[in-house]
């Protein structure tokens, strides 16, 4: 994409036709994209576009993530950056004198920890299954959600259209019958696009492609292939399985002879079921006011409660993790009678573990508020008493989701988080 298009907004939304990228219809695809279960999501320079929401004075500069020491190399850089040259694990020095004007970040690993979280609980809200990549990229695979959110792609545009509105970031979105075309088709739209590539059409997606595209080749493979006299997918499609086996062993041979024809049999393998989520913060100075602290627990059991109702979960202890300045850190658990996702519910605790803490009066760089033993919220049944009303603390925090959702995080918050100290973080 050229620095026009960049600046004039222009995006790639597109599935893959007989004759090559055609542009979404306006009436839908017909079912055109039924077997385009296998979503690829890809952050558009992530960590760059992380630093500019955090310095908005950036905006319209380019923008470059790395260390700036004399060996100093380029993590990220923006698309602005990009259309100079500039590209990761690019010198430092190099990058400057092709783009002297860029803005230039160190790496700041917690806030894209952050920004990531947010965004895999977006992922999580569509389906389970989700196979996180990196920080910035993920497989998921849809087919379980098509009846409640539609198409694959209209599911694809459910997504981008929460990442630009809740994280104001951007991301591209493969869609495809197999995790390597899906990937293969979240680059090709980058940045901030979309591209379906139904199954019919991934050998004309697949095969004008060089050979360097197929995984697992790396500059030694593509030099043999280069040597073989084959250069696209094509090629490499054209030549027998037993050939290629020959060539570079069984596992490598076979490898290249499947994907070349557009199978992948891997499936999204979604990670591990959370034991247990949890949220800190690292004061910028020691704090030893309570009130400050009480604030922090609040913020960090609301962030807490929303990443579990976001993934459907509900926990029955909570768990406050207090660190002194002298770095001695100190843990305390309590278990409730009934499992939660409740913000309201997990603060109450955290503040009575912070209070019989003893440390009221005591320096803390850090706290942290964790809730463990999850399970579904399927799973969980929980009896009101007779005094308690049918609707209240889920329900107004289940409403504050929503407007999350629809306006971004912050759009709304619990009054006690509105007014902040000084020494607030």
């Amino acid at each position: 994409m050229s620095r026009r298009q960049l600046e004039r907004g222009q995006a790639l939304r597109g599935i893959m036709g007989p004759e090559g990228v055609e542009p979404l219809p306006e009436g839908g695809l017909d079912g055109l994209d039924d077997d385009c279960t296998i979503l690829h999501i890809d952050m558009d320079a992530f960590f760059a576009g992380v630093e500019r929401l955090e310095h908005p004075e950036t905006r319209g500069k380019p923008i470059i993530v790395g260390g700036t020491g004399p060996r100093g190399v380029v993590s990220s850089a923006d698309y602005i950056a990009r259309s100079y040259g500039v590209h990761s694990a690019m010198p430092m020095v190099r990058a400057l004198r092709l783009c002297p004007d860029a803005v230039v970040f160190p790496p700041d690993g917690a806030a894209y920890k952050r920004v990531s979280e947010a965004v895999m609980d977006i992922l999580l809200s569509v389906t389970p299954e989700v196979e996180p990549v990196s920080l910035d990229e993920a497989f998921l695979d849809v087919s379980g959600a098509r009846r409640r959110l539609g198409s694959p792609v209209r599911i694809a545009e459910l997504i981008r259209s929460r990442v630009r509105d809740e994280q104001s970031l951007t991301c591209s979105v493969g869609a495809a019958a197999t995790k390597f075309a899906a990937k293969l088709a979240s680059t090709r739209c980058k940045p901030d696009g979309l591209l379906a590539v139904p199954t019919e059409r991934v050998t004309a997606f697949l095969h004008p492609m060089p050979v360097g595209a197929l995984s697992g080749v790396g500059d030694k493979t593509e030099q043999t292939l280069t040597r073989l006299g084959l250069r696209t997918v094509g090629d490499v499609a054209r030549v027998s399985a037993a050939t290629l086996r020959g060539e570079f062993g069984a596992a490598l041979g076979e490898r290249l002879a499947a994907l070349a024809r557009g199978r992948d049999e891997r499936p999204v393998v979604p990670s591990s079921p959370d034991k247990s989520i949890g949220a800190e913060e690292t004061f910028p100075r020691d704090v030893d006011d309570p009130a400050t602290i009480r604030r922090e627990l609040l913020r960090l059991a609301e962030k807490v409660a929303r990443r579990m109702r976001g993934r459907g979960q509900v926990g029955r202890t909570v768990v406050v993790k207090l660190r002194r300045a002298d770095f001695t850190t100190i843990t305390r658990s309590r278990t409730l009678a009934e499992p939660t996702d409740v913000a309201h519910e997990i603060n109450a605790a955290a503040r009575e573990l912070y209070a019989a803490a003893g440390l009221e009066r005591v320096r803390l760089r850090l706290v942290g508020v964790r809730v463990e033993g999850l399970g579904p919220v399927s799973a969980s049944h929980r009896q009101l008493s007779l005094e308690e009303p049918e609707t209240g603390w889920r329900e107004a925090e289940q409403a504050m989701d929503a407007v999350t959702r629809r306006f971004g995080a912050g759009a709304i918050r619990p009054a006690a988080l509105a007014k902040r100290e000084e020494n607030d973080v």
